[in-house]
């Protein structure tokens, strides 16, 4: 029997298992769709609550990233969409101005009234480089 907890330890068991029983496929497509299946199952709910166990959040994001083809796929459990960044249509070339997808609030998943979809780097606006604030002094 696989644990059915919501706790961390659970969830990768059944995650572990899941991904080791599952049709390995070439195909992108459904490679795609049987990886979101089993991160899917593993995602604790939008709303959950288990008294006592403060450390269990619900799960607010699930990401992908296909190496192969260089697309970045991501969902927020407040959306009912798939997004996805095709990589080669960013420009990632030394002296390009930085750019990010702005996806802070629950409102910024909607473009004219609409949920946003698919292929997103059209959404990237120009931002601030992130700057690097140097390795952690040692603690004691």
């Amino acid at each position: 029997m696989l644990p059915g907890t919501n706790r961390a330890a659970d969830r990768f068991v059944r995650a572990a298992y899941y991904i080791d029983t599952v049709k390995k496929s070439d195909d992108t497509n459904e490679a795609l769709a049987t990886a979101l299946s089993v991160i899917r199952n593993v995602s604790v709910p939008v709303g959950i609550s288990t008294p006592g166990q403060p450390n269990i959040a619900a799960t607010q994001w699930r990401t992908i990233a296909d190496h192969k083809n260089k697309v970045y796929y991501f969902e927020s459990a407040y959306s009912p969409y798939l997004l996805a960044v095709n990589l080669a249509k960013l420009d990632f070339s030394a002296g390009a101005p930085a750019r990010k997808l702005s996806l802070t609030e629950k409102s910024a998943l909607v473009i004219d009234g609409n949920f946003m979809s698919g292929e997103v780097s059209r959404y990237f606006t120009p931002a601030e480089p992130f700057r690097f604030a140097g390795p952690a002094a040692p603690t004691k």
